[in-house]
């Protein structure tokens, strides 16, 4: 079974409960979860990891949180080629293009995407998207 961190922002706490649910995916499938907060992580930490999901909710115009979390994923992604990653996070206008694209680049880093493009919730996860995220993490363990 797989270490796994979930690192992620929250401005609402929809994305946070995201992160909740992909960890106790881990969790019941075997595996080992640390939540923390994307002020928490950063590259020196990604070897400590088998696998990472990554959450943050749409911001404007359907991009990152730009105060803290873009600056630490940006921080990372010369580091992200090789590694095992998962997306997730909510959104609540537009269509989710957010996700397309941060999967995008994930993927030109080099990252290993473990589900394509992730998980999104339209603003508080419903029970789908708490399921959705169960079975991202149980996937993450298993990896």
């Amino acid at each position: 079974m797989n270490k796994v961190a979930i690192v992620y922002w929250s401005g609402t706490g929809n994305t946070e409960q995201m992160a909740q649910a992909v960890a106790e995916g881990v969790k019941n499938a075997g595996g080992e979860a640390d939540v923390l907060t994307c002020a928490e992580f950063d590259s020196a930490k990604l070897a400590d990891y088998g696998a990472v999901a990554f959450g943050c909710p749409a911001m404007g115009a359907e991009q990152l949180e730009e105060g803290e979390f873009e600056p630490m994923f940006a921080d990372l992604e010369g580091s992200l080629s090789g590694v095992k990653v998962a997306l997730f996070g909510s959104y609540g206008w537009g269509s989710g293009q957010w996700l397309e694209d941060w999967c995008a680049r994930c993927k030109e880093d080099g990252a290993v995407m473990q589900e394509e493009p992730g998980v999104m919730a339209n603003e508080a996860p419903d029970e789908d998207a708490i399921a959705a995220c169960n079975a991202l993490g149980a996937k993450l363990a298993a990896c």
